[in-house]
């Protein structure tokens, strides 16, 4: 198996940042920010609820005026109240710490939660659920060991989960990080004892770092940019949080190639908000998103195979898989995914069709589930919704 060489790219393009991840050359993931525009997601606000909806199970709570969020009463169990109103359920008027834990999404409000994360490269302090959790993509062995490294740090306030990267790190760095962690949650909670309602009490990293912060270790390469500026950033944020990588970072200065040229950013891009996507088979897909979820489906197009008809549609099936699996990555679509697939008649061909699928799934950094295939023989997925589509960045 090739060994996989990953590169971080940053670069400025029609007034916005661009960070992308290239795989062996391939870009796998893109984002675009406007740096006018900072992101709320992932920031810590003393927030004040205002109205219950007691039917759904669920709260809308300002985190400044007029910018009112949704909040699961029932995802979270434990929130940190500032000010408690006179009543043992939660209750309009209430004032508690909430983090925005997904963006606004079209007509959808910001989500936010009382259940509080503070990332890092290799382990994440959770606040509510109070347990050592570990990467599902990490081996027995190596679970074992990090529950067994973490457990002494856990306490009936906060927990952590082990990231995929920890596998990467030295002990001395996972522990460094864990006390800085700590260290995070505990000012959080001191300054909302002396601030006011809406204040601010931890902004998330620019959009590159956190890139930077969550990109897989295994095969990181490259760190490079064009901008002097976004170089000066991520190298102070290198020397204070992962000096290891300080050496893979560099400035791309040749006049003339453009760095946006020379990998192809552009033209990707481009592709990446077509709704027609060939295959190198001559079949397609096509992709839809709606309001409620993306529809994709898979169309045998110009393939001129001349095996057998059922053969013909696994073969392009199985394609189209291993691309659905790259385009929701790419693109960034979240949420409920419908795929409609060429039908076949053999439960066998089925089976080994959605075993490709779920294969590439798994190596999506972000949740993805395949919930199977129904009896109209569409294909549903999920993949967990955080940022907004690069659609939806562009605008």
């Amino acid at each position: 198996m090739k060994k996989l060489e990953r590169k971080l790219l940053i670069t400025r393009m029609e007034q916005k940042i661009l960070t992308a991840v290239s795989e062996n050359g391939k870009i796998t993931e893109l984002r675009l920010d406007n740096p006018e525009q900072e992101s709320i997601l992932g920031n810590i606000y003393i927030g004040k609820v205002k109205k219950i909806v007691k039917n759904i199970r669920a709260a809308f709570i300002e985190i400044m005026p007029e910018c009112a969020c949704y909040y699961s009463i029932e995802d979270n169990k434990a929130p940190v109240f500032t000010n408690k109103m006179n009543s043992r359920n939660l209750v309009a008027g209430d004032e508690l710490l909430v983090q925005v834990s997904r963006e606004s999404n079209k007509t959808k409000p910001p989500t936010v939660a009382g259940d509080l994360n503070f990332t890092g490269k290799y382990v994440v302090l959770t606040t509510g659920k109070c347990r050592i959790g570990v990467s599902g993509k990490l081996n027995p062995e190596e679970k074992k060991y990090f529950r067994e490294l973490m457990t002494p740090y856990q306490n009936e306030s906060y927990g952590f989960i082990v990231r995929t990267n920890a596998r990467e790190a030295e002990k001395s760095e996972i522990i460094s990080e864990t006390e800085y962690l700590i260290r995070q949650y505990q000012d959080v909670i001191q300054k909302s004892k002396f601030r006011t309602c809406f204040s601010l009490l931890s902004r998330q990293v620019s959009a590159y770092i956190s890139a930077l912060r969550d990109t897989y270790a295994d095969g990181l390469s490259r760190i490079i940019t064009d901008d002097v500026i976004i170089y000066g950033q991520i190298e102070e944020y290198l020397s204070t949080h992962q000096l290891n990588d300080l050496d893979k970072l560099s400035l791309y200065e040749d006049p003339l190639l453009p760095m946006a040229k020379l990998y192809r950013l552009e033209h990707v891009l481009k592709d990446a908000l077509k709704e027609r996507v060939w295959l190198k088979s001559g079949a397609y897909l096509v992709i839809q998103p709606t309001e409620a979820l993306t529809v994709i489906d898979v169309n045998t197009g110009k393939y001129e195979g001349r095996k057998r008809q059922q053969d013909t549609f696994l073969k392009i099936n199985l394609e189209a898989a291993r691309e659905i699996a790259y385009q929701l990555r790419l693109r960034n679509i979240s949420g409920i995914i419908v795929v409609d697939f060429i039908n076949m008649e053999s439960v066998e061909y089925k089976d080994t069709l959605l075993m490709e699928l779920d294969d590439h799934l798994r190596k999506d950094p972000l949740k993805t589930t395949l919930i199977g295939m129904t009896p109209l023989n569409l294909v549903e997925i999920t993949r967990k919704n955080v940022r907004k589509p690069l659609r939806e960045q562009m605008g």
